[in-house]
This record gives structure tokens, sequence and C-alpha cells, in this order.
């Protein structure tokens, strides 16, 4: 189970005395325990999955503040976690990958204009699910919709 590798790496780390990987895992863990006591279920390895692309996003965001702000310290630093967070994540699929599922998802769905943009966007996250940002999955069906 993820949470369970997550504590195992979370020691490792403290062991190794790799800062940066504990405060990572530690982060993540929070987040994840965090959401288990709001709403209080046990969350599943791909709710689990889901909080970890949601917070590399977050750092994916902020890192293009930093870039324009010059913080190159900010910048190493969050690009470093991201790593870290992406180990977890399962491998993301390429521009193509996206495309082709996204191209299913339109003749399943019967799309035919961007009128249906909501749809088509809805049944690919759910298809794709974390191998790829949101990001990606819009530009995908934009361009085929166009």
């Amino acid at each position: 189970m993820l949470k369970e590798k997550l504590l195992n790496d979370l020691k490792n780390s403290m062991k190794e005395k790799n800062e940066l990987r504990k405060n990572v895992v530690q982060m993540v863990r929070a987040a994840i325990l965090q959401v288990e006591k709001d709403k209080q279920i046990t969350l599943t390895d791909d709710q689990i999955i889901e909080i970890m692309a949601k917070e590399a996003k977050k750092r994916r965001d902020s890192l293009e503040d930093y870039e324009k702000g010059g913080r190159e310290d900010l910048v190493n630093n969050i690009k470093e976690e991201i790593s870290i967070i992406e180990e977890y994540l399962p491998k993301q699929l390429s521009k193509e990958e996206v495309l082709g599922i996204v191209k299913d998802v339109i003749s399943e769905v019967g799309a035919t204009s961007m009128k249906d943009m909501g749809k088509v966007m809805k049944a690919a996250k759910e298809k794709i699910g974390a191998a790829s940002d949101g990001k990606t999955i819009n530009e995908a069906v934009k361009e085929l919709l166009q």
C-alpha cells in the first residue's frame, strides 16, 4: 500500500539525513491525513495518487513564478520536490498517447464541437487519471475539437 511505502521512505530519509526528501514525504503524508480527517474516510491508493498529483501541480505552478522572479535557489528546490513526488506517481503519458486516448473518448461520447468539451474532459480525466495533468488533457481536447 502506498501509505506504508511513504512511511518507510520517511523513516529511511530520516536515517539517511536527507532533509528535502523527508520534508516532501512529510508534506504528502500531511495532505493525505488532512483529507482523511476532513472526510472521515480511509483513502485508497488511487485517491492518494490524486493528492500527490495535486501537490506536484501546485509546485509546477509556483515554479513559473519563481523563475520569473529570478529565484534560482527556490527553482532548484521546487524541481527536486517535483521529482521526488513523481517517483510515486504513475508514468506520465506523452502528448501523443494523450491525444490517442482523447480521440477515443471523443468518439465514445459523440462529441462534435467545443460545446462538448466538458463531457470530453470529464470522460478523459476518468480514463487517464493521474497519468497526465489536466492542462495536457485540455490542450489535446481543444486541438481535436477544433
